[in-house]
This record gives C-alpha cells, sequence and structure tokens, in this order.
C-alpha cells in the first residue's frame, strides 16, 4: 500500500493562504456536459474556461483544492518548457513547433491575467526568472537560452556573475540570464482564487469525493465515487497528474511521481533581507538535481530541490536543502527554518506535457515537469477549448497513446541511482 502524501497542513502555503471558498462532498449522484476530475490549476483552469463558455461542467477532488502539487510547488512562475524554441521547433516541425513555443511563452502571462481578470487576493511579484549557471558549460546554454527567445521577441538577457551575485544574493553561479515574463504567487491562493473563480461562473465544484472508478457507457461515462455515487457525463476530463492513482489503466506508469522537497526560514532580519533578491527576482539554477530559491511575500527565504524518492520521515529529510541554503547564502546562516514540505511531481519519459484520448470522450492531461504553475493553467484552457469542440490544433501538443516507463517497478532504484549519479556530476554545494 502506497504512503500517505505528506500532509498539505505542514506547508507555508497552507499556513500563510487566503481562505479556500466552500466546498463540499457530493451528495448521492449527478450528472454534466463535462466531468473534470482533479481539483488542482489544470482541472479548476478546464472547469472555469468550460463553465464562461456555458457548457455544464462538475469537478471531482478527492480531497480539498490544491491538496496536490498546486498547493505544494515552490509558486514559480515560469513560461516555456524543459526544451528551448529551436528544440521545440526541430521536433514538432514549423507550424506545430511555434505554436508550441507560443503556447509556452505565454503561460505566466495566463496566470497573471487570470489573477488579476478575477481580482483574486494572491500575493504576488513578477520581476522576472533567473537561470544561474554551475559550471562553463551550462553558462554557454543559458546564454543560446536567452538568445533563442530574444529571437522570439522576449526582452531575455544574459547576466555575467557579478550580475547574477547582485539580483540574487549568491555568488556560486558563473552568470546566467534573466526571462522577465516569469514572477512568483503563493500557489495555494491562487489555486483557491481559480476554483473561486470557476465557481462564480457556474461550474460545480465538490471536494472530499475521490472517483473510484471509470466507466464508458455507451455514448456517456460513468464516474462512481468512493461513497457509492455515480456522475454521468458526455465527456471527462481527467487531471490529476502524479496524484491520479489507479483510475485509469497504465497512466500510473507512464510517470515517474517524484518528490520535491522545500523548505522556509523565519522572515528574513531587514538588513538581511535588502542582501537577498532585492528586486524581486526568483530563481533556480542549471543542475540537473536543480535547486530553487526565492523569497515569499513576508521576507521568508525559501529553498526547494529533491529528496527522497518515499514520504519524509522526519526532519533530517531536508537537512541537505538546509546544508545547500547556507552554503548559498551565509548571511542567512543561523536563521531558523519556520517550515518544511515536499510534493509530487509528475515527470515523463520526454520530459514534455502529455496529452492523451485512451477512448472517445475522456481526454488525461499529464506531466508538469516542475513548471506546473503556469503550463497547467493554461493546459486547461486548452482542454476546454478542445473538449468544447475546436479540435486537435486548440491542444499544444497532439494527443498520443500512453506509454510506460520500463521496469516501473524497479523505478525507485533506477531514480535513486540517476539521483546520484547526477550528483556526482553536479558538483558539490
Amino acid at each position: 500500500m502506497a504512503q500517505a502524501p505528506y500532509p498539505l497542513s505542514h506547508s507555508l502555503w497552507a499556513a500563510t493562504a487566503g481562505p479556500a471558498p466552500e466546498t463540499r462532498p457530493l451528495q448521492g449522484s449527478g450528472q454534466a456536459d463535462v466531468l473534470v476530475i482533479g481539483g488542482g490549476y489544470a482541472g479548476l483552469s478546464t472547469a472555469l474556461h468550460l463553465a464562461e463558455r456555458g457548457i455544464d461542467t462538475l469537478l471531482l477532488e478527492a480531497r480539498e483544492i490544491g491538496f496536490g502539487g498546486s498547493g505544494r510547488n515552490g509558486g514559480q512562475v515560469i513560461p516555456g518548457l524543459k526544451y528551448d524554441p529551436d528544440d521545440l521547433v526541430r521536433m514538432y516541425g514549423a507550424e506545430r513547433g511555434e505554436r508550441l513555443v507560443r503556447f509556452a511563452g505565454g503561460t505566466a502571462d495566463l496566470v497573471f491575467g487570470l489573477i488579476e481578470r478575477h481580482g483574486m487576493d494572491v500575493p504576488r511579484t513578477r520581476a522576472g526568472w533567473i537561470q544561474g549557471a554551475h559550471t562553463e558549460e551550462a553558462l554557454r546554454i543559458a546564454h543560446g537560452r536567452a538568445e533563442q527567445w530574444a529571437r522570439h521577441g522576449v526582452a531575455a538577457r544574459t547576466l555575467d556573475r557579478a550580475q547574477v551575485a547582485e539580483f540574487t544574493g549568491t555568488d556560486r553561479y558563473l552568470g546566467g540570464w534573466v526571462d522577465p515574463r516569469a514572477g512568483s504567487i503563493q500557489p495555494l491562493s491562487y489555486v483557491r482564487g481559480l476554483a473561486r473563480a470557476a465557481l462564480r461562473a457556474g461550474a460545480r465544484v465538490h471536494t472530499g469525493t475521490p472517483v473510484a472508478a471509470l466507466r464508458r457507457d455507451g455514448s456517456r461515462w460513468v464516474a462512481t465515487t468512493a461513497a457509492g455515487g455515480k456522475v454521468v457525463a458526455q465527456r471527462v476530463v481527467m487531471c490529476t497528474n502524479a496524484y491520479g492513482g489507479d483510475l485509469w489503466p497504465g497512466l500510473k506508469r507512464s510517470i515517474i511521481d517524484a518528490n520535491t522537497f522545500q523548505v522556509a526560514t523565519r522572515p528574513l532580519p531587514d538588513a538581511v533581507r535588502a542582501t537577498i533578491f532585492p528586486q524581486g527576482h526568483v530563481s533556480s539554477d542549471t543542475r540537473n538535481l536543480l535547486l530553487y530559491f526565492r523569497l515569499d511575500h513576508q521576507g521568508r527565504l525559501l529553498m526547494g530541490g529533491r529528496g527522497p524518492f518515499r514520504e519524509p520521515k522526519g526532519p533530517q529529510d531536508w537537512a541537505h536543502l538546509e546544508r545547500v541554503l547556507a552554503k548559498l547564502f551565509p548571511q542567512a546562516a543561523g536563521i531558523p527554518f519556520e517550515y518544511r514540505w515536499c510534493g509530487r511531481v509528475a515527470v515523463t519519459r520526454d520530459y514534455l506535457p502529455h496529452l492523451h484520448e485512451p477512448e472517445p470522450g475522456l481526454l488525461i492531461d499529464i506531466g508538469c515537469q516542475g513548471r506546473g504553475v503556469g503550463l497547467q493553467t493554461a493546459m486547461g484552457k486548452a482542454l476546454a477549448a478542445f473538449t468544447a469542440g475546436e479540435g486537435e490544433d486548440a491542444l499544444p501538443v497532439p494527443l498520443t497513446p500512453i506509454k510506460g516507463f520500463p521496469l516501473y517497478g524497479l523505478r525507485r532504484i533506477y531514480v535513486n541511482a540517476v539521483v546520484a549519479w547526477y550528483r556526482l556530476n553536479d558538483g558539490g554545494l
């Protein structure tokens, strides 16, 4: 039996988020034009955009709004994908590749636009994202990345070592680049804001309602809840990512549900705070086992990165991040840590988001690769357009069959081996 996820209530975000909208478990049965499964960024964005089109939409969330990765991530809103624009054009061809570049490049705009349009109470900044390079080869790649986005009209620019140190507060990187489109949000407040907006638009949202089974019945779909209720819908959109379990055959085996760990200090003293991200940037680096860090809206210093594949057993499972943070930011060494939390990330074989339609009327979205805030918000809008009948061109990536990782049962062993190899090649910190 799988271990229960580490409680969301232990996170910084649960402690500082605005209140969730009032929702209840589904009582009995129901029906809708579209059933959305999963109350994170993708599911709620899908429900919101469907409801705004006047489509009768019902969303079921197994736990609470943002219980999964949407309430546990680092709150960095970074546009783009793991691949650079030139790579995407080579992979998908000129027309589709350029369309995917535009989609990926606009994800942060959509997030901040939705917050403004719906008047969401979400602490946020939009000063840009700095990617620091830890080796000379990584610096060459980072500068090439900036040049590619600049060719697509982005005011991206390269940074030398002194500039990265000035903007971040650490001198441990050789240089890097800055993407001005990016920013940060309070991620749990944002997903709760999406839920509130979806409800206002007319979507029905039920929490505490796990879906136990999903089957096709003629031209309709029937979802059976854990409580025995049934929801009948013409179409189903499944947006559970790393928390979907075994609801659809083979889906769980198509991702590695890696655990990402985070720590946050107490609010920094003013003198220290003035030296770390003084202009409000967010940052992650070029390591294979990347580190990501920023200040929150109350002046805490956050650090995130990989941890054990298993669920944590105690504070020692975050000790490596606390050591790294002290090395990167010695001016903050000794400031106590106030929060430690973790959450699952859905990583696909090719590090791209995947869309599947295993049977007519069932659309599955999976794979956030650590950029889920913007990516999955924008994916929800695209899923809504496709579900409303706009055709496959509405989707940023093509529909593909579900393919599992080889030797999936040994995934913990080979993930740990890959992590050890990456640590050896990333260099010490």
